[in-house]
């Protein structure tokens, strides 16, 4: 299927996922990387995801992929009222196909890979960007599924100058015992260096997690956003 012929929105289901989210060593830097009419969160925590689709029979048309991406949680928040609404800083999708989908809604993807490696209750995340590994993820995944997280995320991009959201409609199956070890951000001339987490690493309760199956939607419709 032609990357025009995309229809909106688009599936995702039983990707492997690990989702972090922490405290940055320079806030200031990291909230530099905000445009203009959005503020951070009160606690100036970032988010991370990243993640796996294994098969193209788990997507609607995206295909297979790999992707890390990243950002600030910021003032105002998803439908629930309570989770804080992002923004994407970084977006690294192994897919043409996807990137191509998403730059049209205004999400700053660009070329990137994603492993994850599981091996005797360690879980390894590492992101790569034309081959360099420039994030590194350690936990300690457990084999048991302790609950099902579910609801929805709004994520916030820009599109000609405006402010525009999506809201990312999402059930996942969230493994235990889980420990997020270490998170390395290893360029430091790479412009995420900018979202390193201060030392010792200050991890966000509730945001950090490991799911084996995790499904959501690409959302359409997108929003002008007003918090």
């Amino acid at each position: 299927m032609p990357n025009a012929a995309l229809p909106a929105p688009q599936l995702v289901i039983n990707s492997r996922m690990l989702y972090s989210s922490w405290i940055p060593a320079d806030p200031k830097a990291a909230a530099a990387l905000l445009p203009h009419g959005l503020e951070p969160a009160a606690n100036r925590a970032l988010f991370m995801n990243q993640y796996i689709v294994d098969s193209e029979n788990q997507t609607s048309s995206f295909g297979a992929y790999s992707l890390t991406y990243m950002g600030l949680d910021v003032k105002g928040t998803a439908p629930d009222g309570v989770t804080p609404a992002r923004f994407f800083t970084h977006y690294f999708n192994s897919s043409e196909r996807v990137r191509d989908y998403v730059r049209a809604r205004g999400v700053p993807a660009s070329e990137g890979t994603t492993t994850l490696e599981l091996q005797g209750g360690e879980l390894v995340a590492t992101t790569r960007v034309q081959g360099v590994p420039i994030i590194r993820t350690v936990a300690r995944v457990g084999e048991q599924i302790s609950a099902v997280a579910r609801g929805h995320l709004t994520y916030v991009t820009r599109v000609d100058n405006k402010l525009m959201a999506g809201n990312y409609p999402y059930v996942g199956e969230i493994a235990a015992p889980f420990e997020l070890v270490s998170l390395e951000f290893l360029a430091k001339d790479h412009p995420t260096y900018a979202l390193r987490p201060a030392s010792p690493m200050q991890r966000v309760e509730g945001w950090c997690w490991y799911a084996p199956r995790d499904s959501f939607v690409y959302p359409g419709g997108e929003y002008e956003w007003k918090p």
